[in-house]
């Protein structure tokens, strides 16, 4: 009874907690990590360069092709320190974006159809428009098979531009942008399946299969070991390494197959907790005692009152922001700066696909999408805030450098990298100039409408 009232006081002392905080509070996080991930792979981006063009210059770039990897008879995992960088911890940031996506379609604002629509429009016209830029200036000429470079949005850096303006700027923005940017990752990646893939080996494709059924299977019967999923999604990774289709599309599909559901629910976890916090205090908590079976199973449930897609989101994402990115950069982004690279059709159709391809695509396809019907578009989201944020959808970093070292062979792929660089350079800073100055009208209007009312006071 006594433990009773002290809850009971205790959680009087807090505000309640809403239905929207289960899909408010993990977008939050996500965009807070999201912004220091940014500030990380933006001095990656900077180190990678600064060693690419320096008298370290030879050693920083062979040392990524090391060869690193197994030899079992026939069968050779032997590939380059690149090579599982690009491919393996890659596979990782998939996951977490596939996890992200699944959680908002199911639980969060993307739940609703029509809110949904809007960054998924946004995001075709953010990947349709820039292509079809490329590919009309580079009609004919080498480097053509590299439209894909031109699709993405950078996650990270993206919302890390935002994070500079903190509540300056509308929570709508944040989530439109964040949505489009899954989305069009996602798009990038299965564009990497198809086009930027190897002939196919239906065997392993097989086996592939199996395993995602496996998985798929032991979910059905209720498994919930972590590591045996983990161990199977590796096998799954090394077939379709092995199949001619892009490893990381492993990663995807399994973050799309993560159940949503949770094991526990509210009532069962308060039941069990009462059940262990009603036993007298001191220690016997040891041995094979109830009390201790009690214990065991109070913190099992704990950990299974969240959803195996929270999760794996929550104990992924800072490894995947403070880690995988960083190191991605620092293997892919060391370029030689060339200034004749400059004067090529590569670059020059590349900045104009992330420049102007970007924002035209996201701001027409999202006005059609409004103005069908087949969208809505958040009160607080004006036009020209979302016009800003389709000015740093352009920054096509990370996703863009990917698909550049699948797309160009060694002698064009540092003049498109060199337009990936410039391209997003000119696309972030068009949309922190616009913030910027949306940002400073705001607080002036704002500023003017208090005067007037202290004035009238």
């Amino acid at each position: 009874m006594g433990i009773a009232i002290v809850m009971t006081v205790k959680n009087n002392t807090k505000l309640p907690r809403e239905i929207a905080d289960r899909f408010t509070k993990p977008v939050a996080r996500f965009l807070k990590i999201e912004s220091a991930a940014g500030g990380l792979l933006l001095m990656a981006v900077l180190v990678a360069l600064f060693l690419a063009n320096s008298n370290w210059a030879s050693t920083f770039l062979e040392f990524w092709e090391t060869p690193v990897g197994l030899n079992f008879g026939s069968l050779d995992f032997t590939r380059s320190l690149r090579h599982w960088i690009n491919d393996g911890l890659m596979t990782f940031f998939f996951f977490v974006i596939s996890l992200e996506l699944k959680r908002e379609l199911v639980l969060g604002e993307l739940r609703k159809p029509k809110q949904a629509a809007l960054p998924l429009a946004a995001a075709l016209g953010g990947m349709i428009v820039p292509v079809a830029i490329y590919l009309a200036l580079i009609a004919g000429q080498p480097g053509a098979q590299g439209w894909g470079t031109v699709m993405a949005t950078d996650t990270a850096l993206a919302i890390g531009c935002l994070a500079l303006f903190g509540k300056r700027i509308p929570t709508a923005l944040r989530l439109f942008l964040l949505s489009l940017a899954i989305f069009d990752d996602v798009g990038a990646i299965l564009v990497v399946a198809v086009f930027y893939g190897e002939p196919l080996n239906w065997v392993v494709i097989g086996l592939a299969i199996l395993g995602l059924g496996l998985v798929a299977g032991f979910a059905r019967l209720g498994v919930r070991s972590i590591p045996m999923y983990f161990l199977i999604g590796g096998a799954v990774w090394l077939c379709i390494d092995a199949s001619g289709i892009h490893a990381t599309i492993a990663g995807v599909v399994l973050g799309l197959m993560t159940p949503t559901q949770v094991w526990v629910s509210d009532t069962r976890l308060r039941g069990i907790l009462g059940r262990v916090l009603a036993y007298p205090g001191g220690e016997h908590w040891s041995g094979d005692t109830p009390d201790r079976r009690d214990l065991r199973e109070a913190g099992r449930a704990v950990s299974e009152s969240l959803s195996p897609v929270e999760r794996l989101e929550m104990t992924l994402h800072p490894w995947v922001g403070f880690v995988v990115m960083p190191v991605f950069a620092l293997a892919n982004a060391g370029v030689a700066i060339e200034l004749g690279d400059f004067g090529q059709k590569i670059p020059i159709a590349i900045v104009a696909g992330l420049v102007l391809g970007k924002p035209l695509g996201v701001l027409g396809f999202s006005w059609l999408a409004v103005r069908s019907g087949l969208a809505v578009k958040p009160p607080d989201l004006s036009w020209p805030f979302l016009t800003a944020g389709a000015f740093l959808a352009g920054i096509g970093f990370t996703m863009s450098l990917f698909v550049a070292s699948l797309a160009f062979d060694p002698t064009t792929l540092g003049a498109a990298k060199l337009g990936i660089l410039a391209g997003s350079t000119i696309s972030a800073t068009f949309g922190l100039f616009a913030l910027l100055w949306l940002a400073t009208l705001s607080a002036g209007h704002l500023a003017g409408k208090q005067g007037k009312c202290n004035h009238g006071a």
